[in-house]
């Protein structure tokens, strides 16, 4: 008697029955149902499109498509909120977020231009142009540029080893601006943004940690009372510190402390309940005020006072000293990374947040159009501020107009208050940026990053490590060489699942991840999840031939055969094939050849199928053997594999009482189930009445004799066997259509 494992076909889909005459007289007749699967046509002129002639009409209809307002707002993101600016209800909060942050940028700003190396009037200059310019160009309406503290580090780092006078020293730091912004808008220009991507976020969490820790150790000279080494690795900083520690004095150490513990009071106050929301922004201009009427009260001699400050807005000059430019390419372009990291994440986030889109070209544009001509006045590199940001969201900033209200705040200063700013204590703006960069300190990160993701948790150590031992070039050097090594470790082992059919459904998944699913002797379903290239075929490769000798046949059916006839690629999730996989391709499908294996693909996208039919391996493996479905390739293979084991077994045993029983089963009419079927309805039922077992369904085939009433249909019998183990009250009807998809 021949037994088939396939489906039975429909009218309206093509049937596979010339291809399999060919492997044996005795091949079952009955034909399978498969969709049919529609091959390209290589002669098209669609598809022979040449890549860079359709992006050029993409970018010449897109030009067309534009409209002189569109135009406007491109260059202009200011007129967008202009437009359709609500006067009664954005004109108050924009007001109050602009003086609140403007109030907070004051002293912030001294303290981040002492920590660059520069006269504090330097801070206040970045943070007077670069906001106004920012405010017009810029495409978010809630994020707060200036100098920071990550930024400040970095020029320090930089100018501090190079020995320079203190005039070449600040001209350096202006030449910087002007070469990020640069960078910025060049980088806006040609839309590179997206390099930024490959450094991760464990990258960014471990250098900004490591760099807090290494900021806070070199403000700690305010704090102690003498001068320490400037550096950007901990090791020589903390030599330093104890070296010097007998020239310690107390009160510059005591004033600095209690101010710090003033703003991290104030800073959780205004963080963790609402009604003292005040107390976040205003905790900088506190310390301030704080430090400055306790020196005019006491006059203490040994706490060094900020100084004279320039009186006056800044004038227009071009940036000098450009022949050390080449010398400075590698800090600006570092720089350059961290403030496109900084600004554009949190402004992401803030538009996020309150509805609005957020173009990232336009904003990188924005900070460039801002540093370049923030140079043109004295300004040096700025950016986005984390803390900043947050304060003008919170404080209810609708629109750019909270960024000019900030900066007029700025200008006034400039104009008439920086005689007030010389008697501010160094140790009260290092207390400033002590307690802003201890939230940069993510160590939550670290421990979030152990639990989810040991390779993250790694990642995370060795850039912190590096950058405070080994300085912070080479440390975000190494992070994202790492984080890179990582993805292109991924890339060139990717993930293969063997698939198996869930019962009771034409559904085939991962058989580790299903151990309910199973598969078919002589057949093995492969599943590539990534883009297979010339970095990862080889381990594909090695692959399939450990998935061809090492079969699991503990949860197999179908015929008995004892070795793999079929392999099937699935390749839905394959975006992409390039040659050296095709050629791969091409040896794999001779090896399998001379052992007398044939390879199926199914469901191949589009650009890969193109790429196999002009490499010609369309033909080579022959057209029948590709398929729309993996379903649809299961059931050509194991109408092939019956073909091959036709040797009828002697019943010995239960297990092939109930082979009988669904041998006459399948015999009974037209639009009765195939033995695949039945053998996936008695898992769909064994499923569903956990009482019923197989041992228990023989028995009654045998006790009542169900076999020889012929009179009755398959559902009929099935039904009888069924209700003589009593379990077929309910009993629902075949799912067809599940069973036949």
């Amino acid at each position: 008697m021949e037994i088939t494992y396939a489906s039975s076909s429909c009218r309206d889909l093509r049937t596979v029955s010339a291809s399999s005459s060919s492997l044996g007289s005795s091949m079952p007749n009955r034909p399978v149902k498969t969709i049919p699967l529609q091959h390209p046509d290589t002669t098209s002129t669609s598809s022979s499109t040449p890549l860079a002639q359709a992006m050029f009409s993409r970018w010449t209809t897109k030009i067309k498509r534009t409209t002189p307002s569109q135009w406007i707002d491109t260059f202009l993101p200011c007129c967008r909120w202009i437009r359709t600016y609500k006067w009664r209800e954005y004109l108050q909060p924009d007001l109050m977020a602009g003086l609140t942050v403007g109030v907070m940028l004051i002293p912030q700003s001294m303290s981040y231009a002492k920590l660059a190396g520069l006269h504090p009037i330097y801070g206040l200059y970045t943070g007077f142009i670069p906001i106004f310019v920012y405010a017009i160009f810029g495409s978010s309406r809630q994020l707060a540029i200036g100098p920071v503290a990550l930024v400040s580090l970095l020029v320090s780092n930089v100018l501090g080893g190079m020995h320079l006078s203190d005039e070449l020293y600040t001209e350096l730091a202006i030449l910087l601006a002007f070469m990020v912004g640069i960078m910025e808008c060049i980088m806006a220009l040609l839309r590179l943004g997206w390099l930024i991507r490959f450094i991760s976020h464990s990258v960014i969490s471990g250098f900004t940690t490591a760099s807090a820790i290494v900021i806070a150790l070199s403000q700690a000279k305010y704090f102690l009372g003498y001068d320490i080494v400037r550096s950007s690795k901990i090791v020589p900083l903390i030599k330093s510190i104890i070296s010097g520690a007998h020239k310690f004095s107390w009160p510059p150490f005591v004033m600095g402390s209690c101010i710090l513990a003033i703003l991290l009071v104030m800073k959780h106050l205004g963080k963790s309940r609402k009604q003292f929301r005040f107390l976040r922004p205003a905790g900088p201009l506190s310390a301030v005020v704080l430090g400055t009427v306790f020196v005019k009260i006491f006059h203490p001699s040994s706490i060094s006072l900020v100084g004279e400050i320039p009186e006056g807005l800044p004038s227009f000059s071009i940036p000098k000293s450009f022949e050390y430019a080449k010398s400075l390419i590698p800090t600006a372009m570092l720089i350059t990374g961290v403030a496109i990291l900084e600004s554009v994440g949190i402004a992401k986030a803030l538009a996020a947040k309150n509805g609005y889109e957020l173009d990232s070209s336009q904003e990188l544009f924005g900070l460039g159009l801002a540093n370049i001509l923030g140079s043109l006045f004295s300004a040096y590199p700025s950016t986005g501020s984390f803390s900043r940001s947050a304060v003008n969201n919170d404080s209810g900033a609708k629109t750019g107009l909270s960024g000019i209200v900030a900066g007029t705040v700025m200008g006034c200063s400039l104009l008439f208050l920086t005689s007030l700013f010389e008697n501010i204590p160094q140790c009260a703006l290092a207390a400033i940026v002590i307690s802003a960069v201890m939230g940069l300190v993510d160590y939550n990160e670290a421990i979030f990053l152990w639990h989810v993701d040991k390779k993250d948790f790694v990642l995370w150590i060795i850039t912190s490590t590096t950058t405070l031992f080994l300085g912070i070039e080479i440390g975000v050097l190494v992070g994202v060489g790492v984080s890179l090594a990582f993805v292109i470790h991924e890339s060139a082992n990717p993930h293969i699942a063997v698939l198996g059919r869930l019962p009771g459904t034409t559904i085939y998944r991962n058989i580790q991840q299903y151990p309910e699913a199973y598969t078919y002797n002589g057949i093995v379903i492969v599943r590539i999840d990534a883009p297979i290239y010339f970095a990862n075929i080889s381990y594909i490769k090695d692959r399939l031939r450990e998935y061809e000798a090492d079969v699991d046949k503990s949860a197999r059916h179908g015929p008995d055969v004892e070795r793999i006839h079929f392999v099937i690629l699935e390749m839905s999730p394959i975006t992409y094939i390039d040659s050296s996989a095709v050629q791969a391709l091409k040896d794999l499908h001779q090896e399998y050849k001379s052992r007398d294996i044939e390879i199926c693909i199914s469901n191949p996208n589009q650009d890969v199928l193109l790429t196999l039919t002009k490499a010609g391996i369309v033909e080579l493996i022959g057209k029948e053997w590709y398929f729309v479905r993996v379903h649809d390739a299961v059931q050509v293979c194991l109408q092939h594999v019956q073909s091959l084991n036709q040797t009828p077994k002697n019943p010995v045993s239960s297990g092939e009482d109930k082979q009988d029983f669904f041998q006459r089963l399948s015999k009974q009419r037209e639009e009765d189930l195939s033995i695949a079927e039945l053998e996936a309805y008695i898992d769909y039922l064994h499923g569903n009445q956990s009482s019923i077992t197989r041992n228990e369904l023989n028995q009654a085939v045998r006790r009542d004799n169900v076999t020889q009433l012929h009179s009755l249909s398959a559902h009929q019998m099935l039904h009888t066997v069924l209700s003589s183990v009593r379990l077929s009250r309910r009993l629902p009807r075949p799912p067809r259509i599940l069973l036949q998809e």
